[in-house]
């Protein structure tokens, strides 16, 4: 596609269900104050794992999105979704109905999908029997009934999908969303990621590749992105939802605009099942692509919310990678990790820090990585330690990675 041919996409909503916050205002303050989400886990006795502590969502309460039947025949990560989804398609003011329907898509990411239900329906299978089996197991389970069941509960029939690159999925699903509208096969998208993996499979499976931290005596400190003592991440849940549109779609309906959205860019690193190439050359390809994709050079950059998951080998790569990307100017911009307060969403991650991307550009403030006490020195930038920050913010990125290699970059820019 040429160039001319480009439709321009713009953010004009966003829903946010987190560790720190159940709106897009809450979760914002709470990334500005520097709030703590992660705590010990209480939706299981954890007891006997190596790993007992997580960013759980608090307060959380399905039916004011939903009604209870609806809401029973859904997994956690799909109520998380279609929560967000709703309060993003109310923060953009954009109402769906027989005439535009078609023209609304929806694209949400899981790196996991429906485990709580796999999990509790083979403990069933196996005390029961096979006819104790819920009917609904299937369509709990599969990660593709976010997406589905956001369409469903909001009336969008434009293009629908589910991305499912580990813990880049939501960042995937909200570039492929803006692809659909740059392409014009959609005039708005509803995008994102959704996650709800904390059950005792899940974080028994992540400890027993010692990816999850063990700081169970101090969880408000346990995950510390970029310091010389971080020991692994601190699993999340939650949902972040984009609402996309095409430029003139919005500005014909004189819709807030809190971003545009001009880069993306996916790449693999085809080295290694969980570990990043060494030096990141996968995911410097990521970020200078999704800035050539942008028209956009690397000294107009101001931002960058990094994949940033406190794991030994994820932050100093990350490190490795912007600064092979930007070159010199790696040094001149700040670079936070918003994991450092919600923990790791896995599918979701990309979705809540794609929202803390565009609100910083929106609001001229920069989250910081709480708990860099002793920064490492292999990490080497400007990582806004401990303290928000007032600055401007005129293009700023957003970094996720996943398990199997994959890279992802979205670039954003303020709207002019």
């Amino acid at each position: 596609m040429t160039d001319y041919n480009r439709k321009r996409v713009v953010v004009t909503g966003v829903g946010a269900i987190t560790p720190i916050g159940n709106t897009p205002d809450e979760y914002w303050e709470g990334l500005l104050s520097g709030r703590n989400g992660i705590d010990y886990i209480t939706a299981f006795d954890a007891s006997s794992h190596d790993c007992r502590i997580a960013g759980e969502v608090k307060n959380f309460d399905p039916h004011q999105y939903l009604d209870r039947k609806e809401a029973k025949r859904m997994d956690r990560f799909s109520q998380f979704g279609v929560a967000a989804a709703k309060q993003a398609l109310a923060d953009a003011n954009l109402v769906i109905n027989e005439l535009n329907a078609e023209q609304v898509g929806v694209i949400i990411g899981s790196g996991v999908g429906g485990i709580k239900v796999m999990e509790d329906q083979q403990t069933i299978y196996l005390n029961r029997g096979p006819d104790r089996c819920s009917p609904f197991m299937i369509p709990m389970m599969i990660a593709n009934m976010a997406a589905g069941l956001t369409a469903i509960h909001t009336g969008a029939k434009g293009p629908n999908n589910c991305t499912v690159t580990a813990c880049a999925a939501g960042s995937n699903a909200i570039g492929d969303a803006f692809r659909m509208i740059q392409g014009g096969y959609a005039q708005a998208m509803i995008c994102g990621g959704c996650e709800a993996a904390i059950t005792p499979l899940s974080v028994a499976g992540f400890a027993a590749a010692r990816a999850l931290s063990t700081r169970n005596d101090d969880p408000a400190h346990a995950c510390r992105p970029f310091d010389r003592d971080r020991d692994g991440f601190v699993m999340g849940e939650g949902a972040g939802i984009l609402i996309l549109e095409e430029l003139e779609h919005a500005l014909s309906r004189k819709a807030r605009i809190y971003a545009e959205i001009v880069g993306y860019a996916m790449t693999c690193d085809a080295y290694h099942i969980t570990s990043p190439v060494p030096g990141g050359a996968g995911a410097a390809r990521a970020i200078q692509l999704a800035l050539k994709d942008a028209g956009l050079t690397p000294e107009q950059v101001s931002y960058i919310n990094a994949h940033g998951t406190s794991t030994p080998a994820n932050d100093s790569t990350e490190t490795a990678a912007i600064t092979t990307a930007l070159g010199d100017h790696a040094y001149k911009i700040a670079v936070s990790s918003t994991k450092s307060m919600t923990g790791h969403l896995l599918g979701g991650s990309g979705g809540i820090e794609a929202v803390a991307t565009v609100l910083a550009i929106a609001n001229d403030q920069i989250p910081p990585t709480i708990n860099i006490e002793n920064l490492d020195p292999d990490c080497d930038l400007d990582y806004v330690p401990n303290s928000s920050r007032a600055q401007k913010v005129e293009v700023a990125l957003s970094n996720s990675f996943g398990f199997g290699g994959h890279n992802v970059t979205l670039a954003f820019r303020k709207y002019i």
